[in-house]
């Protein structure tokens, strides 16, 4: 929903400077500031730059854009976490925080610098920046070390972070059994898996992707009800006999085009009153925000793919009624990602 609050001045100094706020959340992330209060709260500013190993100007640089972003609260000359981080680090979401953080500053901040020349010519030219002549993402980090490692970690702590709505807001009750389709490192099929102990969940997805799920899958002890399946998510057909599909994170990738297409093989393919599931975030439908889809638009404006995404909730019901499914219903959460999940269901009496 578009914000009715008129810009101020004042606004200007996050627009103007929020390169910067982002390096001083990098800062707090890389150097362990989080972690030295969490262990130690109430260091002064002296005892921080001691233990951090770096100048007392430094430290009071960072401490200061800690306590002026809220990462941070003063109390006298002694500094501590904010209530929000603390309970981050309590609930073991701030190791995921630190993943994603390491992912914008290693991924997809030089890129965003490409964002202006991207919008002239509508091509992802952020690729500039990692080895190789493709026209993708994923195919182009295996060029340096270490990034493609980085980037599945980021991802995989993004859905940890956005997907209570995905295994709780959705009803899985008349529900047994998930083809996850491009599930990658099975993530969100051991979380559902784990909170619905019927489920059986399949990923699909291709071989290579497939070896770290199968590793992810034994160490969470579900190799008795989640399993793989290689296949190539455009060009092989879909396994018969589930009833429910998921595309996870998979359909801001894509163009429209694709999506249908997408969509389409899992109408085919699902059981007779069967349901998709698409879960990733959404835009509101008058165009008008969420702020976190309008500032993720950098990122899949210059990156992933030319046609990358962040969709409005309308667009995909409108893909699922145009292919035929009986029905849609939209699942939210009061989260602070705006992350939700469109369901299509297909008829009972359907083929």
């Amino acid at each position: 929903m578009t914000d009715p609050t008129p810009l101020a001045q004042r606004d200007l100094v996050p627009l103007l400077f929020g390169h910067a706020a982002f390096q001083q959340l990098n800062a707090f992330c890389e150097l362990g500031l989080a972690e030295l209060l969490s262990e130690r709260p109430g260091l002064t500013g002296a005892q921080v730059a001691e233990a951090l190993r770096v100048p007392p100007r430094s430290a009071d640089v960072l401490l200061l854009g800690a306590t002026a972003l809220r990462l941070t609260a003063k109390d006298g000359d002694r500094y501590r976490n904010a209530r929000l981080v603390t309970e981050w680090i309590d609930d073991g979401l701030w190791a995921n925080l630190r993943d994603i953080v390491e992912f914008q500053a290693r991924i997809a901040y030089a890129p965003a610098a490409e964002y202006v020349d991207s919008l002239r010519k509508g091509e992802n030219l952020g690729l500039r920046h990692f080895a190789g002549d493709t026209r993708d993402l994923y195919s182009r980090l295996t060029g340096t070390p270490g990034l493609e490692e980085l980037f599945y970690r980021g991802m995989n702590s993004w859905s940890r972070v956005s997907n209570p709505v995905l295994v709780r807001g959705v009803d899985y009750s008349g529900v047994r059994r998930i083809l996850d389709v491009g599930g990658g490192g099975a993530l969100n099929a051991i979380e559902l898996a784990s909170a619905h102990p019927h489920l059986r969940v399949t990923v699909l997805d291709r071989p290579s992707a497939l070896d770290v799920a199968a590793e992810n899958i034994g160490h969470a002890g579900l190799s008795d009800r989640v399993d793989t399946f290689a296949a190539d998510i455009f060009e092989d057909d879909y396994p018969a006999g589930y009833d429910c599909h998921l595309f996870a994170h998979q359909l801001v990738i894509w163009s429209p085009e694709q999506n249908k297409r997408l969509l389409g093989k899992s109408l085919r393919a699902l059981d007779p009153g069967g349901r998709t599931l698409v879960f990733n975030a959404f835009t509101d439908d008058d165009g008008g925000g969420p702020l976190y889809t309008a500032l993720d638009g950098v990122y899949f404006t210059t990156l992933p793919f030319e046609s990358s995404t962040i969709y409005p909730w309308s667009a995909y019901e409108g893909w699922l009624r145009e292919l035929g499914y009986a029905s849609q219903r939209r699942v939210t959460l009061e989260t602070w990602t705006p992350h939700g999940v469109v369901e299509g269901h297909k008829s009972a009496s359907a083929g």
